[in-house]
């Protein structure tokens, strides 16, 4: 037989009432869900005044009397109490509670030999169907109610199916109130667990983002200001440097775009204009550029992708390795950006990486990262099967 899935629902639960005690949900929720079943076992309660006014007047006001009227009051004080505290408590504790409201409500009947007040463990059966699994709280109701039936008809000769039929509704419709309240507060703790998530998913994704804008860009202008430091250093020659700072005030400009088009979640990325950073970058660096001159075979569904591939690719190399030599290759489902670096240590576990192979994952796709076969070092990107853009015709892709 296969396993239940934790959340599934099973008869021999406990019932999880954690989220009265959870400090990161909704505290107002919580206060109102506990007052309704208070107020509403109180509300049940004051049935029991009726109850001891009648015993009054039909034992007199002996001491049996006070005794059986005591015990009334403090069932129902402990009903309310019950229904109150009785969810935070741990499962022994829930066990000896429901045992206490029980031995309570059940003295009256057996002090006055009378099964007719048995009628009253209504409000402790309740309580054992908030605390207890639903297959013990059953088979107390059915105990409760079959021992009501023989104890009346031995001592009564006759079953008062009245009676009986109270003991079955009252106790169904606080059970109800009480499941109602317990529902709705799994919901609203479910509610506040996957506005939590999307709070966190949404700080990793900007994070991404983040990473993903000014990574490129400060690389290239970390690699610029150098060669400008050595230029003013070696040659002095001014007019070169002043050529540099423009560029690197172009760079500063586009990250400052970009940062802001991000944070607006308006910012589309061009594998054209990554390409085209790209050759930028890499030559203020010194690595010759071997770049498609044309991006149209790509499948216009993973050029945005694609884009922060290329994008993050080039950056490891700018960051992390001593290459020469960057080649990009492009194909309608693919892009593989290679260098002939001997230096990659960084590379291999980079938030960058992680990134573009979430990014890829959302579309499909898959990302492979590694040593070159000839050497140096490989990103190889793929989108989904060609069957999933039918549309466009496709070549073969990089082994």
């Amino acid at each position: 037989m296969a396993s239940r899935e934790p959340d599934e629902f099973s008869v021999d639960q406990w019932p999880d009432w954690s989220f009265l005690n959870d400090p990161s949900g909704d505290a107002s929720g919580r206060a109102r869900g506990r007052v309704v079943v208070a107020v509403a076992m109180a509300s049940a309660s004051l049935a029991l005044i009726a109850r001891a006014v009648g015993i009054a007047r039909h034992t007199g006001s002996g001491p049996l009397t006070f005794l059986v009227i005591g015990l009334l009051a403090c069932y129902g004080i402990s009903c309310v109490v019950a229904s109150w505290y009785g969810p935070t408590v741990l499962r022994q504790g829930r066990v000896a509670i429901v045992a206490a409201v029980f031995l309570l409500g059940a003295a009256p009947a057996v002090l006055l030999a009378s099964p007719s007040y048995l009628t009253d463990l209504t409000f402790a059966l309740s309580i054992g169907l908030m605390l207890l699994p639903l297959r013990r709280a059953l088979l107390l109701g059915l105990g409760t109610v079959a021992g009501q039936i023989v104890w009346m008809r031995f001592a009564q000769g006759e079953v008062a199916w009245g009676q009986v039929a109270v003991l079955v509704g009252v106790t169904a419709a606080l059970g109800t109130v009480f499941a109602l309240n317990f529902t709705i507060g799994h919901l609203r703790a479910a509610r506040e667990q996957v506005r939590r998530l999307a709070v966190h998913q949404e700080r990793e994704r900007v994070a991404r983002d983040m990473h993903d804008v000014l990574g490129h860009t400060l690389s290239a202008m970390t690699v610029k200001l150098g060669l400008t430091r050595r230029i003013l250093e070696s040659s002095g020659d001014v007019a070169l440097a002043v050529g540099h700072v423009t560029e690197l005030e172009t760079m500063a400009r586009t990250a400052l775009s970009d940062v802001r088009a991000t944070i607006s979640d308006y910012r589309t990325l061009s594998l054209d204009s990554e390409l085209a950073g790209a050759r930028l970058a890499l030559r203020a660096a010194g690595v010759r550029a071997e770049l498609p001159a044309a991006t149209d075979a790509v499948h216009p569904a993973l050029r945005e992708v694609f884009g922060y591939v290329v994008r993050e690719a080039v950056t490891n190399v700018l960051r992390h390795s001593d290459a020469e030599l960057c080649t990009v290759h492009v194909g309608p489902d693919w892009v593989e950006v290679t260098d002939n670096g001997s230096s990659h240590s960084g590379a291999y576990a980079g938030n960058g990486l992680n990134g573009l192979t979430e990014r890829l994952a959302a579309v499909s796709g898959t990302l492979e990262h590694g040593a070159a076969p000839g050497g140096g070092f490989r990103v190889l990107a793929r989108g989904p099967a060609p069957a999933t853009h039918s549309s466009v015709s496709y070549e073969a892709g990089p082994t």
